[in-house]
């Protein structure tokens, strides 16, 4: 069973991680608006050793099923995201409502080029120093508005780098994550759901967030400015008010 954390009392919620982050990284932000609106909040962490999409929907249904104790609101961002949007198609009875932050349904050619070039780098068996690759996360994940933040940028740097490598825990769940398109899948989605993209997003970029939402029926769509794919943690206050606000219509 996923490890997880409960929080406060209500309808259930449950929180789940991108690859390579834990559900604390809600903790901070989600949790407590949350909790304050009268929410119980679960935070799991995502089994290490999943080696595809499918393990980890299986892993969240039972998670949701035993746990949880029956249909609740979802919501990830990244490959979390992915991972509820997948759940969302194999078991929908498991959702109440779901939220999809920084995600996509399809790959694009940037996207596949950086997957490609991140297998290659694992394959290799070169470990980047640490503060080269802290580096290069707070760029690619970070918006321009963070990084012009001297104080903000030193202390993501540190932070990054404190956390190590926030890689896809296996090439086989990388290979889903990029490599696929799942519009037709996603057409048949009957859940309610909110697909949030963050704008300065270099990883799952606004455009192909907007395109997932039109592949689900009804889905509704927001974009939150000066955010990059950290969005959540960088802008936490306009992401709580389109989860609240979309939460609160059921």
């Amino acid at each position: 069973m996923l490890h997880h954390e409960k929080f406060g009392s209500g309808q259930p919620v449950v929180l789940v991680p991108g690859g390579g982050a834990r559900g604390r990284t809600y903790a901070l932000y989600q949790v407590p608006a949350l909790v304050e609106a009268g929410y119980q909040v679960y935070i799991v962490d995502n089994r290490p050793d999943a080696r595809t999409i499918g393990e980890l929907v299986a892993d969240l249904a039972a998670f949701v099923e035993r746990v949880v104790g029956g249909p609740c609101r979802l919501a990830g961002s990244s490959m979390g995201a992915h991972t509820v949007q997948e759940l969302l198609v194999a078991r929908p009875d498991l959702a109440v409502q779901g939220v999809l932050m920084a995600s996509r349904a399809r790959p694009d050619a940037l996207s596949k080029a950086y997957a490609g070039a991140e297998r290659e780098l694992r394959a290799s068996g070169i470990t980047l120093p640490p503060g080269f690759e802290a580096l290069i996360r707070a760029m690619q994940n970070l918006s321009p508005r963070t990084l012009a933040d001297e104080q903000k940028a030193q202390d993501w740097l540190e932070i990054i780098e404190l956390a190590g490598s926030s890689g896809p825990a296996t090439p086989e769940v990388a290979a889903v994550d990029w490599d696929t398109d799942r519009r037709d899948a996603y057409r048949t989605i009957t859940v309610p759901t909110l697909v949030v993209s963050f704008a300065d997003d270099l990883v799952t970029p606004a455009a192909r967030g907007r395109e997932l939402a039109d592949s689900i029926p009804g889905a509704r769509y927001a974009e939150i400015p000066d955010a990059g794919h950290y969005g959540y943690l960088e802008q936490p206050g306009p992401v709580n008010e389109a989860l609240l606000a979309f939460f609160k219509e059921i």
